[in-house]
C-alpha cells in the first residue's frame, strides 16, 4: 500500500501515517540522473555581458515594453507592463542600458519573439520601487500580497509559467481548501527545486505561507518525492511551527510532479478533462521555486528576476545549480559549468521527457526554465520506428488515460478530427507514452503535431465566422 507520510507539526522526529496515498493512473518510472548535479550547491552565475528579457515568458498576452533604445534602468525596475487579466511583467535583473527594443530568437516559442536588451553596466544599482515589504507574513495583508504578485510579474516557476495572481484569485463559487506545494520536480536530471529546498527551507515556506494568505487557503501540503531525503528533512523542520501546514511524502514515479496527476495522488480528487482546472476541485499547486520568488518580494521587495537553473547532463564536465538572472545568454551558463565534456548530442531547455532541444547557445533563459541538459552523442542517437504491435503499454503508460497509440495513428493520416474525438487537447505532453514504446515510435510528437493543427484549425474558423 502506497501512503503519505506527514511529519507530525510539534516533534519533527516523529512520523505518522496520514492518509492512504492513491496510485494514480499511468505513469513511468524513469532513471532519475539526479546524482549527477544533486549534491551541486547553489551558487552565483554572475553577469553576463548581454540579457535578453523576453516580452513573452508565461502564458497568456505579451508583457507591453516600457523602455525604448538609450535608456537607463536599475535593478528591479519594471521594464514591460503586464496587459490583461492573463499576462506578466517583465523586470530589469541589474542596472544597465537597453540596447534595443527587438525580435530574438525564443528558445522554448520557437520563433521570433519581440525582447528588451540589456547592457548591463556592472554597478548593479537597484530601483527605488525594491524595497522590503514585510518581516512576517502576518504583518502583509492579502490584499498586499496579491497585489505584490501581479507587481512582481510572478508566474509558476515549475515550467509553466502561469501567473501566479490568475491562480490565487479563484471565481467565488469555487472555493479552494486545500493548497500544494509541488517540489516532486520528477523530471529526470533536474535538481534546482531540491537544492532550493535544501539551502533555503524557510524562506521556501515564508513564501508557501504568503500564497496560502493571498489564496485565502487555511490547509497547505509541502509535496516532496522520496528520493530527496535531504530536502524532505529540511522542509520537515522549517513547518514544524505551523499547525496548518503538512509534509506529504510521495513515491518516485513520473510524472507525478504534473498538477493534476499530483492532486490525484496526493487528495484522490481527479481534475475534469480541458478546461477543467484544479480550482474545480477545490485546490491550488504552485511550485517552490514561485513559494521562494515571493518570499523575496516580501522580505527584499525582489521582483522576479532571477531563478535556480540546473546545467547537467552526461554532456557537461562540471553540473551545477546555479542563481542566474533572467535573460542570461545559455552559452554562458554552459562555458560557468566547465563547458562540454565531448562531442554534444543534443542541448536540452528544461528536462529530457517534457524540455525542448535547442540548437542555437546563443538564446536565452526564461522565466520558466528549471534547467539545461546536454546529453553526448551516443545518448542522442536516433532509433529505428518499428510498426506498432498494438501492446498497450503506451495506454498503460499515459497518465491521464487517453489512447496514445490512436490518436497518433489519426495525426500521421491527417485525420484530425478523429484526433481530436480522441481527446488530442487533453494530451500533457509528457512523453510517457514514447518512452515506452517498445517499436520506438514517436507518439507525443504525433500527438503534438495534431494539438498544433487542431489549434490553427480552431482559429482559422473563428476568424472566418467574425
Amino acid at each position: 500500500m502506497y501512503c503519505i507520510y506527514v511529519r507530525h507539526l510539534n516533534k519533527c522526529d516523529e512520523v505518522v501515517l496520514l492518509v492512504n496515498l492513491k496510485r494514480g493512473s499511468g505513469g513511468i518510472s524513469v532513471p532519475d540522473k539526479k546524482e549527477l548535479s544533486s549534491s551541486a550547491k547553489i551558487v552565483d552565475a554572475g553577469l553576463p555581458n548581454e540579457l535578453v528579457l523576453f516580452l513573452s515568458q508565461h502564458i497568456g498576452a505579451p508583457a507591453s515594453a516600457l523602455v525604448k533604445p538609450g535608456d537607463v534602468v536599475k535593478r528591479g525596475q519594471m521594464v514591460a507592463s503586464a496587459q490583461g487579466a492573463v499576462s506578466a511583467a517583465v523586470h530589469a535583473p541589474t542596472s544597465g542600458k537597453v540596447k534595443a527594443v527587438e525580435a530574438r530568437y525564443h528558445p522554448i516559442q520557437g520563433r521570433l519573439s519581440q525582447a528588451v536588451i540589456l547592457e548591463p553596466d556592472g554597478l548593479n544599482e537597484t530601483h527605488e520601487s525594491v524595497r522590503p515589504r514585510a518581516s512576517a507574513v502576518e504583518d502583509i495583508s492579502r490584499e498586499d500580497l496579491l497585489e505584490l504578485s501581479r507587481e512582481i510579474g510572478l508566474v509558476g516557476l515549475g515550467g509553466a509559467a502561469f501567473p501566479t495572481a490568475v491562480k490565487l484569485t479563484p471565481p467565488p463559487v469555487k472555493p479552494i481548501d486545500t493548497y500544494l506545494l509541488n517540489g516532486i520536480e520528477c523530471e529526470p536530471y533536474l535538481t534546482a527545486d531540491d537544492r532550493l529546498m535544501v539551502e533555503n527551507p524557510c524562506d521556501v515556506v515564508f513564501g508557501f505561507r504568503a500564497l496560502m494568505k493571498a489564496a485565502g487557503v487555511n490547509r497547505g501540503l509541502v509535496c516532496i518525492e522520496d528520493n530527496k531525503p535531504d530536502a524532505i528533512q529540511a522542509i520537515q523542520e522549517a513547518i514544524g511551527a505551523f499547525q496548518e501546514l503538512e509534509l506529504a511524502v510521495v513515491p518516485s514515479r513520473y510524472p507525478r510532479g504534473g498538477e493534476k496527476q499530483l492532486i490525484e495522488v496526493v487528495l484522490g480528487r481527479e481534475v475534469p478533462p480541458p478546461p477543467g482546472l484544479p480550482l474545480d476541485v477545490g485546490v491550488v499547486v504552485s511550485n517552490v521555486g514561485t513559494a521562494y520568488t515571493l518570499a523575496q518580494a516580501v522580505l527584499k521587495g525582489l521582483p522576479l528576476v532571477e531563478r535556480i537553473v540546473t546545467v547537467t547532463g552526461e554532456g557537461i564536465k562540471t553540473p551545477q545549480n546555479f542563481r542566474a538572472l533572467v535573460g542570461t545568454p545559455i552559452s554562458y551558463l554552459v562555458e560557468l559549468a566547465g563547458g562540454f565534456s565531448g562531442p554534444v548530442g543534443k542541448v536540452i531547455m528544461g528536462g529530457p521527457m517534457m524540455g525542448t532541444s535547442i540548437k542555437d547557445l546563443n538564446g536565452c533563459i526564461v522565466k520558466g526554465t528549471s534547467g539545461l541538459v546536454v546529453l553526448n552523442k551516443s545518448q542522442a542517437r536516433q532509433e529505428r520506428v518499428l510498426p506498432c504491435v498494438r501492446c498497450g503499454r503506451c495506454v498503460e503508460a499515459c497518465p491521464i488515460r487517453l489512447l496514445p497509440v490512436w490518436i497518433a495513428a489519426c495525426s500521421d493520416s491527417g485525420y484530425l478530427e478523429e484526433a481530436e474525438k480522441y481527446r488530442a487537447m487533453d494530451c500533457i505532453e509528457c512523453g510517457a507514452c514514447a518512452y515506452e514504446c517498445p517499436s520506438k515510435r514517436p507518439l507525443v510528437q504525433s500527438i503534438k503535431l495534431a494539438k498544433s493543427r487542431i489549434t490553427a484549425r480552431r482559429r482559422a474558423l473563428a476568424a472566418k465566422n467574425q
